[in-house]
């Protein structure tokens, strides 16, 4: 695990979790309605994908190497 592989599985997290939140929670930010349910629901909604993109890298880099 390497920095780039970090900051590359932030910007995906950043940028796949920013259209999943509004697809799925846009009511959530519409209406301002932060129960801590959808805080979490959010908050894994980012979790996801970075730790998505950080398990393929780390798993393409092994094969690359081995």
């Amino acid at each position: 695990m390497n920095k780039k592989n970090i900051t590359t599985a932030l910007l995906v997290a950043v940028v796949v979790g920013s259209v999943l939140n509004i697809i799925n929670s846009y009511d959530v930010f519409a209406e301002g309605r932060f129960t801590g349910k959808n805080v979490m629901r959010i908050m894994l909604t980012y979790i996801t994908p970075f730790c998505v993109s950080l398990y393929s890298a780390i798993k393409a880099a092994k094969q690359k190497a081995g």
